[in-house]
């Protein structure tokens, strides 16, 4: 056993790092990755270049970034926590004046070679600057109601810049991921179910304050929500898209049409196929087969966030790799509702299958802390 601890104090560092890397975790993102590649090349028609490829150079640099990332010291990313935070509030703001307007929502800053949504590199940042507030904080102050005003106050900053964007699903998504890190590092459930409660208040007085002159939400958003209660009240306006995504996942079946021989994608009835609503297409062609395979993978990478974190004696780390699972979970738990009509449709993409350059970086890269807080966890 010593000739054997000796040799492993003889590895060079940088090699136990490789060793360390968490690659079961790094396989089962790219598997599902490469489902998204096949489904991204199946609803273009056989088009490679249109969607796939772009997909696939982007994985490419977001995968080498994650092993960068995850090779860097988990207390670099624990310092720089409060600026990137700054740097992704500075970013809303940048938008809220001078961002790229699409589809009637200004959400990115056109950097040439992509377009940057500043709100995806805002989910992370705000996990991580939560998760390093409630390292430093003591744990005799974590529930009392002095010390929960500076969270919530890193939450809603960003939250409101989103909202007026507008972009409601994302803001869910953001206040969702530091609601689970607060409940994580200790704060008291009575403060949730308070929140709760609160929340199904506003949604009260949301939806009263339709026609008013203080309405809160957007038209199109309304219509999205008595969409969500009674799609068949307009089946080719406003209740087209979930209609269609309906049709596609019933005639999927329990195997699936086939691939590439899904006819609610292929002649174009599904609106959003490469985004928003990719899983229908998925369901279509493999059925539910396809779509419990799809979901199991994503529940195994959460499994996989949970146990490092449970192994975990860096509070940081921990903190953090939690926040991140919790993330990726809200993605895809609220994408895959959405599109089965259990929810209203809010914009919220496949997490790694639907097509977008911000995305799949931004959450590869929040991928590589998960990496960095198993590769440097206290042993």
């Amino acid at each position: 056993m010593s000739i054997l601890i000796n040799a492993y104090q003889n590895v060079p560092t940088g090699f136990r790092k490789v060793l360390y890397f968490h690659w079961p975790l790094a396989l089962l993102l790219t598997a599902v990755s490469c489902i998204g590649f096949l489904m991204l090349f199946s609803v273009s028609g056989g088009n490679f270049d249109q969607w796939a490829k772009p997909q696939i150079i982007r994985f490419c640099i977001g995968f080498v970034a994650m092993i960068i990332i995850g090779f860097t010291p988990i207390s670099i990313w624990r310092n720089i926590s409060i600026p990137t935070y700054i740097i992704s509030l500075a970013l809303l703001l940048y938008v809220e004046y001078f961002g790229v307007t699409g589809k009637g929502a200004q959400r990115w800053i056109d950097l040439g070679f992509i377009k940057l949504q500043p709100s995806e590199l805002m989910k992370i940042a705000l996990v991580m600057v939560i998760a390093l507030y409630y390292d430093w904080l003591d744990s005799e102050k974590i529930s009392k109601p002095l010390w929960l005003f500076p969270p919530l106050l890193l939450t809603a900053l960003p939250m409101a810049l989103i909202l007026n964007q507008p972009d409601l699903g994302t803001a869910i998504l953001l206040g969702s991921g530091a609601a689970v890190v607060m409940l994580l590092a200790g704060v008291s459930l009575w403060y949730f179910l308070a929140g709760v409660s609160t929340i199904f208040g506003l949604i009260y007085f949301v939806i009263w304050s339709k026609g008013t002159n203080f309405q809160i939400l957007k038209n199109y958003q309304y219509r999205r929500i008595e969409t969500f209660l009674d799609p068949s009240s307009d089946p080719l306006g406003s209740g087209y898209h979930i209609t269609q995504s309906k049709i596609a996942l019933g005639s999927g079946g329990f195997s699936g049409r086939g691939y590439m021989q899904g006819t609610q994608s292929r002649l174009n009835f599904l609106p959003e196929k490469h985004t928003d609503f990719i899983f229908t297409t998925l369901a279509e062609e493999f059925g539910f087969v396809g779509g419990i395979t799809l979901l199991t993978l994503y529940i195994m990478i959460i499994l996989c966030c949970y146990l490092t974190a449970m192994q975990n004696h860096n509070r940081f780390g921990a903190l953090l790799t939690l926040g991140v699972a919790a993330t990726f979970f809200f993605y895809f738990c609220v994408n895959m509702l959405m599109v089965m009509g259990l929810a209203p449709i809010v914009g919220v993409p496949l997490p790694l299958v639907s097509y977008g350059g911000s995305a799949m970086l931004v959450l590869l890269g929040a991928f590589g802390l998960v990496q960095s807080a198993h590769i440097h966890r206290t042993r």
